[in-house]
């Protein structure tokens, strides 16, 4: 495993973490906590040091397995990130959006509660890193989420502030960089082999103010490990049904026959660590998220991290 300092200003993880949305036990099909658990331990075994989570994943159950899992390594040291912003403590059905019940309230108060709720789970005296999690920009247009990140820094609860940018609003917001660098250690942002818009203005300006680049859906859900094909079905109880239907899998496989000449230089790696290796390549990304739901997953992924990157004469072969 490689390690890099997250930015200027963040501070030192593994090239590859574990990015724990899918072990929250909600919106990726069905879940063993047990295996769960194997699979934290597993990734960190093979030296992962960094673990993305959020209150909202399993509305908090995500939390509790990452802090379980550490407690029965004492002394390992990991950075835990997490997130607020998706308020599943006072939503109804009403505010459903197919994630279970769930608004977004970027008011000071209610981020500042969010942390304190983290931090009693995550059983931590201060998060490593605090995210506000990909808010509209109606609510990243006001004062107070960067309040909140002021405060709560001030206060000794976050050691650092970060911003999950948003689903394919990557360069729509960007300029949010400009006016809150001065608060934001690290960024948080989809980007993956199939998907680069980040790189037209955000990597850019990340790299200007020397924010750390965590890369989220680095594998786009499992597609870009080979795995599925245009039979591919997903329960109800999983979000890759709306994300990945039908009609987005033809599309995405199409894509992906296209960097077919790219795998086949690397047939000693599987198409999941190529991917990964593609995310970490860029000069502005740190770090990369790939989710795992089992050991297995989790051991393929993080091997990723102690490769080498993409060489110019790979990235002439992405489209």
């Amino acid at each position: 495993m490689q390690y890099t300092k997250l930015g200027e200003r963040g501070p030192t993880v593994s090239r590859i973490g574990f990015g724990a949305w899918a072990i929250g036990g909600m919106n990726w099909g069905r879940t063993d906590d047990a295996v769960s658990l194997r699979a934290l331990h597993a990734a960190l075994d093979a030296g992962v040091t960094f673990i993305d989570t959020a209150d909202v994943y399993g509305f908090g159950h995500s939390e509790k397995l990452v802090a379980r899992a550490l407690s029965e390594r004492p002394g390992t040291d990991v950075v835990v990130a997490t997130k607020a912003g998706n308020d599943f403590y006072h939503a109804d059905a009403g505010d459903d959006k197919g994630y279970g019940p769930i608004r977004q309230n970027y008011d000071k108060d209610y981020i500042i509660h969010a942390a304190e709720q983290s931090l009693t789970r995550l059983g931590v005296d201060a998060l490593d890193i605090l995210q506000l999690h990909s808010g509209d920009r109606e609510q990243l247009d006001r004062d107070d989420p960067w309040d909140a990140l002021a405060t709560l820094k001030r206060q000794g609860k976050i050691k650092h502030a970060g911003w999950s940018v948003q689903s394919f609003q990557e360069t729509t917001q960007a300029d949010i960089l400009d006016a809150h660098h001065d608060i934001l250690d690290v960024i948080q942002v989809r980007y993956n082999l199939l998907e680069r818009e980040a790189e037209k203005v955000l990597f850019p300006k990340a790299q200007q103010y020397g924010i750390g680049v965590i890369v989220r859906i680095p594998i786009l859900f499992g597609l870009l490990t080979g795995k599925f094909t245009r039979d591919s079905r997903f329960g109800e109880d999983d979000h890759r049904k709306m994300n990945l239907s039908p009609e987005k899998l033809d599309e995405h496989l199409k894509q992906l026959d296209n960097l077919q000449p790219l795998y086949a230089r690397y047939p000693d790696q599987t198409m999941t660590q190529v991917s990964l290796r593609s995310c970490i390549t860029h000069p502005a990304c740190h770090t990369a998220i790939p989710g795992a739901k089992t050991p297995e997953q989790a051991t393929e992924n993080a091997a990723a991290g102690g490769m080498q990157p993409l060489t110019e004469d790979d990235l002439k072969l992405v489209p």
